[in-house]
């Protein structure tokens, strides 16, 4: 994955939803609902053809969608 290609991830904050790039230090949008950051982090991520990965309240990785070259695709 080149260094412009970072995955997206969506997790809450105190005050609401955040996207955040990988490795990234700081958040790059925040959003009162996760539907609103869910929708950002998708279109960063299809721009960038890159994974975007939603977490749960509690941190934990609730969905994975990938819109680039999946490198561990479904059989099937």
């Amino acid at each position: 994955m080149s260094k412009d290609r970072k995955n997206q991830h969506v997790v809450q904050r105190e005050d609401g939803w955040a996207v955040r790039g990988e490795e990234n230090s700081q958040d790059t949008s925040r959003h009162k609902t996760q539907s609103d950051a869910i929708d950002e982090a998708r279109s960063i991520a299809q721009n960038q053809e890159s994974e975007m990965i939603i977490h749960s309240r509690e941190g934990e990785i609730r969905e994975r969608s990938s819109y680039g070259d999946d490198p561990h695709p479904p059989d099937g």
